[in-house]
């Protein structure tokens, strides 16, 4: 099938997609009824308090989301690569979007029709399960999260976010080097923690050996040690 713009076949036909074994008919409604929308790296791609008109499945780039709490501070909540959706809320509900999601490098999102969506997930038993299955995941990540960091101590919570990202964009080719460039303020606020404790930590971090820094790159250099401070908090 010839798609309108790499991004949509990003997104329907991408390793990971659930849309993979949809039938052609269906992936052809979904070709017609989308947007496509870039963005800069820091741009806002939904806004808290937004209504998504559509489902938004990030297609290239990284992006972040998060809440601002109190002292207007970010939490971030979830890290998102390519295949990753923003808002499946808008399938199912008119609620206001919760988060505010922003680019973290340059990046594009497809928009997939909310009317055109809801028609296919009706009709098509084994999406719509994998729709469930999609958001379950999420919401024990969210949950095994929350007991993270919250139970954890600022060294465990740095060791769990290293390994996140790894989990989430993988590495360069050398093994060890992480395959996102990131803040040391969005490291803390990925990890409940004041900017200064996410630099005291990683530099404490540097000095055992376990990690290398250049800039914003983070080289993992004891996998195993990281693992175990994760798994114990400490």
């Amino acid at each position: 099938m010839q798609y309108k713009d790499p991004y949509i076949e990003i997104c329907i036909e991408g390793q990971n997609s659930i849309f993979k074994g949809l039938p052609q008919a269906d992936k052809e409604q979904i070709d017609t009824h989308h947007e496509v929308a870039y963005y800069r790296k820091g741009d806002v791609m939904v806004r808290e308090g937004a209504r998504t008109h559509g489902l938004v499945c990030l297609a290239s780039g990284k992006a972040k989301v998060f809440k601002v709490g109190a002292g207007q501070r970010e939490q971030i909540i979830r890290m998102l690569r390519p295949q990753n959706f923003i808002s499946y809320r808008s399938l199912f509900s008119e609620n206001q979007y919760p988060f505010t999601v922003t680019a973290i490098e340059d990046s594009a999102i497809v928009i997939f029709e909310k009317h055109c969506m809801s028609r296919i997930l009706k009709q098509n038993a084994e999406l719509a399960t994998k729709f469930i299955k999609a958001i379950s995941e999420e919401l024990l990540y969210s949950n095994n999260r929350l007991i993270s960091l919250t139970q954890k101590h600022v060294r465990g919570r740095i060791a769990e976010s290293i390994l996140l990202l790894r989990d989430t964009y993988g590495v360069e080719v050398d093994g060890r080097t992480l395959r996102v460039l990131i803040t040391r303020e969005d490291m803390a606020h990925l990890s409940n923690m004041t900017t200064s404790n996410a630099i005291r930590t990683l530099s404490g971090f540097a000095a055992e050996g376990l990690v290398g820094l250049d800039g914003r790159k983070i080289i993992i250099l004891d996998v195993d040690m990281l693992e175990s401070i994760s798994e114990s908090g400490q």
